[in-house]
């Protein structure tokens, strides 16, 4: 199924971990909504200003979510969220995604630059988007952490 004119359903759902551990992995009619919303206003009219990005990882059904340690509250267990990288000349470029975003003025709930620029965490809500800008990090014991962004 296509979600846009460079999108799949297949890719959002898409998990290796997930086949390895033989878990479902599949959005339902609400998630394909969210999803929707993440695609149509955010993720697409990024691809069309950029070319072509990679969906690092996509869905993640709740069970999915806690075999790989995501948080409880992840916006990709809801597909609200997305993480993306992007490759320009055979190097990725992730501040390229970034600045483009900021200076774009297309709305996002949250875009998380992680672990300086690895890869990109984007997510869109239907309505009372925060337009909150951080920055994953380790802490001394190895935990991920974020703080805000200077922008």
């Amino acid at each position: 199924m296509k979600l846009s004119k460079n999108f799949s359903r297949a890719e959002i759902e898409h998990s290796n971990t997930a086949k390895r551990l033989g878990i479902k992995n599949e959005m339902s009619q609400e998630h394909l909504e969210n999803m929707q919303n993440l695609i149509d206003n955010l993720i697409q009219p990024l691809r069309d200003g950029i070319g072509p990005i990679r969906i690092s990882s996509g869905y993640r059904s709740p069970q999915l979510n806690k075999a790989i340690g995501g948080s409880s509250r992840s916006q990709h267990s809801k597909a609200q969220a997305l993480d993306l990288q992007y490759w320009s000349d055979g190097k990725m470029n992730n501040k390229f995604v970034y600045d483009w975003i900021l200076d774009s003025g297309l709305e996002f709930d949250q875009m998380i630059n992680e672990f300086d620029f690895s890869w990109i965490h984007i997510s869109l809500k239907k309505n009372n988007n925060r337009s909150e800008v951080l920055e994953a990090y380790k802490d001394d014991k190895g935990r991920t952490k974020y703080k805000f962004a200077e922008v």
